[in-house]
Protein backbone atom coordinates (compact mmCIF):
# COMPACT_ATOMS: atom_id res chain seq x y z
CA UNK A 1 0.00 0.00 0.00
CA UNK A 2 1.42 3.93 -1.23
CA UNK A 3 1.75 6.52 1.54
CA UNK A 4 0.74 9.83 0.94
CA UNK A 5 3.20 12.56 1.53
CA UNK A 6 3.68 16.08 1.05
CA UNK A 7 6.84 17.48 -0.53
CA UNK A 8 7.59 21.19 -1.21
CA UNK A 9 10.36 21.89 -4.08
CA UNK A 10 11.35 25.54 -5.32
CA UNK A 11 10.32 25.22 -9.28
CA UNK A 12 13.50 24.64 -10.98
CA UNK A 13 13.33 21.31 -9.41
CA UNK A 14 9.41 21.02 -9.88
CA UNK A 15 9.66 21.63 -13.37
CA UNK A 16 12.74 19.24 -13.66
CA UNK A 17 10.34 16.30 -12.03
CA UNK A 18 7.60 17.42 -14.16
CA UNK A 19 9.89 16.70 -17.56
CA UNK A 20 11.11 13.45 -16.11
CA UNK A 21 7.05 12.49 -15.60
CA UNK A 22 6.29 13.51 -19.16
CA UNK A 23 9.84 11.62 -20.01
CA UNK A 24 8.73 8.41 -18.37
CA UNK A 25 5.23 8.66 -19.27
CA UNK A 26 4.21 8.81 -15.56
CA UNK A 27 2.64 10.84 -12.81
CA UNK A 28 4.67 13.23 -9.83
CA UNK A 29 4.30 10.35 -8.20
CA UNK A 30 5.81 7.67 -10.56
CA UNK A 31 8.61 9.62 -11.41
CA UNK A 32 9.53 10.16 -7.32
CA UNK A 33 9.63 6.51 -7.09
CA UNK A 34 11.88 5.74 -10.20
CA UNK A 35 14.04 8.17 -9.13
CA UNK A 36 14.13 6.75 -5.73
CA UNK A 37 14.51 3.32 -6.97
CA UNK A 38 17.66 4.58 -9.61
CA UNK A 39 19.17 5.99 -6.41
CA UNK A 40 18.76 2.66 -4.45
CA UNK A 41 19.95 1.02 -7.36
CA UNK A 42 23.26 2.89 -8.20
CA UNK A 43 24.42 2.61 -4.02
CA UNK A 44 23.67 -1.07 -4.88
CA UNK A 45 26.17 -1.13 -8.06
CA UNK A 46 28.42 0.98 -6.12
CA UNK A 47 28.94 -1.78 -3.03
CA UNK A 48 29.40 -4.22 -5.68
CA UNK A 49 31.61 -2.81 -7.29
CA UNK A 50 33.20 -2.24 -4.63
CA UNK A 51 33.37 -5.36 -3.14
CA UNK A 52 34.49 -6.71 -6.50
CA UNK A 53 37.74 -4.64 -6.43
CA UNK A 54 38.25 -5.59 -2.76
CA UNK A 55 38.23 -9.07 -3.81
CA UNK A 56 40.03 -8.39 -7.12
CA UNK A 57 42.96 -6.71 -4.89
CA UNK A 58 42.74 -9.51 -2.45
CA UNK A 59 43.32 -11.68 -4.96
CA UNK A 60 46.14 -10.53 -7.29
CA UNK A 61 48.02 -9.92 -3.39
CA UNK A 62 47.56 -14.10 -2.69
CA UNK A 63 48.94 -14.44 -6.54
CA UNK A 64 51.53 -12.32 -5.80
CA UNK A 65 52.76 -14.23 -2.23
CA UNK A 66 51.76 -18.32 -3.65
CA UNK A 67 52.75 -18.01 -7.40
CA UNK A 68 56.53 -17.95 -6.78
CA UNK A 69 56.52 -20.66 -3.93
CA UNK A 70 54.58 -22.42 -7.04
CA UNK A 71 57.21 -21.60 -9.49
CA UNK A 72 60.10 -22.79 -7.16
CA UNK A 73 58.01 -26.12 -6.58
CA UNK A 74 58.01 -27.12 -10.00
CA UNK A 75 61.14 -26.19 -11.23
CA UNK A 76 62.66 -27.85 -8.50
CA UNK A 77 61.01 -31.46 -9.63
CA UNK A 78 61.89 -30.55 -12.76
CA UNK A 79 58.62 -29.79 -14.66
Amino acid sequence: MAAKITVSLPPSLLLRLDRLARKWETTRSGAVAELLRRSEQEEIEKEMEEGYTALSENSREEAETFLPAQYEVLTRNGH
